[in-house]
């Protein structure tokens, strides 16, 4: 786009990970104008991209009422049960129909006829369709390649979306005002020229992930910073269940490996958690070991790591694996060696990681937000699916199952009439002179937020804890609004704003909720 343009289309989705590529490609099918934006430069980056594990479906075993109970059992019983059923009874169907047959998704094979099903945490049966360890890079690949083909597709990498678009809120019309509150596109920045252009929209679509990266130790890419959560609570839409944030036990303990995850596979291949002095423990804290639900695996490692003032504990595939290790774990195999670890010889060293959102923006059966015209697919949305606490690998199969569902009903409910004139509407605002962004002070505000969260907001939280990260992020957010109105605007600037208002999302939530519960635990 040029300085200052503005665009019209039928969707804006916002993000391309599953959720938003396999939104866009359902509108696509169905002739819909569709534009994509994401901030990356590459197409591929997102949440999906490094997701190891798999994609849940059913095994051979297997039926959907028993991995409604696995769910549920693993979110704490606080689940939604209308889309526990909704993601139970459709989900393998569109694995089946979308990944194996549409985009021809080589999921592995225990025989030419046989798919292999691996198992995770929290699961009764082997279910979790997989690619070694490489699942969700394959899938965002055939993703983008199948999205190319489509000439009312429209893929804008390197754009940041900064500000949903709404009326009344940026209308110049004052009657807008008695009418129904409405998202009708968004203002995004180009990455390259640092201008804002608008994009107008009969249906916005947020798919823009979770925010792990508001939180020191993460197993989310840089990018997950939770902009589609600020952008939905600044434009009006509801937010829930924004405390329950799930952290991965394993992420590799490296001072270079920037979060790398150590899929909870491993640990379904056998692998068992142990002490810097080889110790098990995990029997200690569940009867399920090491296959217990996420957040009490994740708990037993902080509490073994606090008990023995360790920065890390170790996860040991070499001397009880059930497989192949190179030829069942190649990327993780081949990423350990690169920091000197040979996981066919010895323990990997681990530490705990924020991983996923269990809350979100408030969708019903088809995505829809409380906002009139917007929707949000994937982590950035909450189902209900979840619950306190995801259930492994379910989180590809959401994305999926909702961002076709939403497609399907925009394109059953489609109205191309508007009801405002784009005149009517503020351009974005430019200051005359913007200061030039020091970078020293965007980094030291981020590792503020981040160490706040971690310490004060993260695997086991008091009402102290949490009541002094209020303050700290209450102090810091008036710094970081003021620094936003003075600087020449960027992504990294737009970046930050989401950020500090995502962390205090989730530390207003924890506070309101007394109740310990999933991945919400309260020490007091």
């Amino acid at each position: 786009m040029s300085e200052k343009e503005s665009l019209n289309t039928d969707i804006l989705i916002i993000g391309c990970g599953i959720a938003g590529a396999s939104t866009a490609l359902e509108a696509a099918k169905s002739g819909l104008r569709v534009i994509v934006v994401t901030k990356n430069s590459n197409l591929e980056e997102s949440n999906t991209y490094y997701a190891q594990g798999g994609i849940v479906s059913l095994g051979h075993d297997d039926h959907p009422e028993l991995l409604k109970d696995d769910i549920i059992q693993a979110g704490d019983g606080i689940n939604n049960p209308g889309a526990v059923e909704i993601l139970a009874s459709e989900g393998k169907k569109a694995v089946e129909d979308i990944l194996i047959k549409e985009l021809k998704i080589p999921f592995a094979r225990s025989s030419p006829d046989s798919l292999d099903y691996a198992q995770e945490a929290g699961h009764s049966r082997r279910r979790i369709l997989h690619i070694k360890d490489t699942t969700g890079k394959t899938i965002e690949e055939r993703f983008i390649r199948a999205l190319k083909k489509y000439s009312n597709v429209t893929l804008l990498p390197e754009y940041t979306a900064v500000d949903l678009l709404t009326v009344p809120h940026h209308s110049k019309n004052p009657t807008f005002y008695y009418k129904e509150p409405q998202c009708i596109g968004a203002y995004v920045l180009d990455n390259k020229s640092s201008r804002v252009n608008t994009i107008f929209a009969h249906n916005t679509i947020l798919a823009t992930g979770g925010c792990g990266t508001v939180y020191l130790y993460t197993s989310n890419p840089m990018g997950a910073i939770g902009d589609g959560y600020a952008m939905a609570y600044k434009a009006g839409a509801r937010l829930v269940n924004m405390e329950y944030i799930q952290f991965h036990p394993t992420s590799l303990f490296h001072r270079d490996a920037d979060g790398f995850l150590i899929s909870e596979t491993v640990r379904g291949e056998g692998a068992r958690l142990k002490t810097k002095e080889g110790q098990t423990f995990m029997e200690k804290y569940n009867r399920e070991r090491e296959l217990a639900p996420r957040d009490e695996v994740a708990r037993a490692i902080y509490e073994e790591m606090t008990n023995s003032n360790s920065s890390y504990v170790y996860l040991d595939l070499a001397s009880y694996a059930k497989v192949d290790i190179k030829k069942r774990f190649p990327n993780i195999y081949r990423t350990c060696l690169k920091y000197g670890i040979d996981i066919t010889k010895e323990a990997i060293p681990v530490v705990p990681a924020a991983h996923y959102c269990c809350g979100g923006i408030l969708v019903d059966e088809w995505g829809r937000s409380s906002l009139k015209s917007l929707f949000a697919v994937g982590e950035v949305s909450c189902t209900g699916v979840h619950g306190a606490n995801r259930l492994a690998s379910t989180s590809l199969l959401e994305g999926l199952v909702w961002g076709t569902r939403a497609s399907k009903y925009i394109a059953s409910h489609f109205n191309p009439a508007v009801s405002y004139k784009s005149s009517d509407i503020h351009e974005w605002y430019y200051p005359e002179k913007g200061e030039e962004v020091d970078l020293a002070l965007i980094n030291q505000d981020w590792i503020s937020i981040r160490s706040t969260m971690w310490n004060y907001a993260g695997i086991i939280r008091t009402e102290k804890r949490l009541e002094r990260a209020r303050a700290d992020l209450d102090y810091l957010r008036h710094r970081i609004e003021k620094f936003y109105k003075e600087v020449r605007l960027d992504a990294k600037v737009v970046g930050l704003k989401h950020g500090i208002q995502v962390a205090l999302l989730i530390t207003y939530a924890a506070l309101g909720n007394p109740v310990s519960l999933g991945s919400h635990y309260l020490l007091d």
